[in-house]
């Protein structure tokens, strides 16, 4: 689709990370923004900043884990704009679980997929009826990660299994919306193809306290500096991604219509071809053994 000044992106985690930077993008495009976050005081930050450098903002605090609140959302969006062009399901969180799965709190569990995997599907629900029924040209991002999407990381199972739910998610809306042969395009998103600074790192700050942990934590959340710290000092290099380049390849990827917003990576393109190879020769998944904790 086409770009316009004038159309509208609704962006969900809006307030920070990629969430912002995928706002300020459409706003430099000219687009009106939605800017959606479950923090209230960032969100209004975030939407102030973008005001000041002259863009159409309107902010709403919504918990995408909420069905209601999505719909509000959506309510609020066309109320305010009577057209939505551009949805980006992008929130998400870390579940903070630790060890094996078997030891696991499932309220780590309940929580990761209230936000990145039920938060995805509320906002298909609350957008995509109304962006096929206006018969104008529209898109849909949804969020995944190289962990689980492609490979899971094992040490990060929970989040690994969301993100490869939002893949399989996003290619059933794709054929869905084709079979109705709507104007409406769909993509899913691999931010990449290094690390990122995000609020991820620290999702436990908004962690609803009806999926609060019912066992305190064996270690302290390690936050991205600490991380960080530990890859250099096991001799690891450690590259991050700007946000705005993720921005960016958004942008070029909703005006090509392309499906896989995944950007050059050998390592990427290495771990695809293990995992098909695996299930091709119904082999061992061999791929997951530098992953595999002693």
């Amino acid at each position: 689709m086409d770009l316009r000044p004038g159309q509208v992106a609704v962006v969900t985690g809006a307030a920070s990370g990629i969430g912002l930077a995928l706002a300020a993008r459409f706003a430099a495009e000219g687009l009106k923004v939605v800017l959606a976050d479950v923090e209230e005081a960032a969100l209004e930050k975030a939407a102030a900043g973008l005001r000041a450098r002259g863009a159409d903002v309107h902010a709403r605090v919504t918990d995408v884990g909420v069905r209601e609140q999505v719909v509000a959302l959506a309510e609020s969006a066309y109320d305010t704009h009577g057209a939505v062009h551009v949805l980006c399901n992008n929130a998400g969180v870390g579940s903070g679980a630790e060890g094996r799965m078997w030891e696991h709190d499932p309220n780590d569990w309940r929580w990761a997929f209230a936000v990145n995997v039920w938060g995805v599907f509320h906002g298909i629900q609350a957008f995509v009826p109304r962006m096929i029924g206006s018969g104008q040209p529209g898109h849909v991002v949804n969020t995944s990660s190289g962990d689980g999407g492609i490979a899971p990381l094992p040490t990060a199972s929970v989040y690994a299994v969301t993100k490869a739910a939002v893949v399989t998610m996003t290619e059933s809306l794709y054929a869905h919306l084709r079979a109705e042969h709507a104007r409406v395009g769909a993509s899913v998103l691999f931010p990449g193809p290094h690390m990122l600074r995000t609020g991820l790192w620290e999702s436990y700050r908004n962690r609803p306290d009806r999926y609060a942990k019912r066992r305190p934590r064996r270690t302290p959340y390690r936050s991205l500096g600490q991380w960080e710290a530990a890859m250099r000092a096991a001799g690891h290099e450690v590259r991050y991604t700007p946000v705005e380049e993720v921005a960016d390849l958004v942008v070029d990827g909703v005006r090509a219509d392309r499906f896989w917003l995944l950007p050059a990576s050998e390592h990427s393109d290495d771990r695809i071809r293990a995992r098909a190879r695996s299930m091709l020769e119904r082999a061992a998944p061999s791929y997951l053994e530098s992953f595999i904790l002693d």
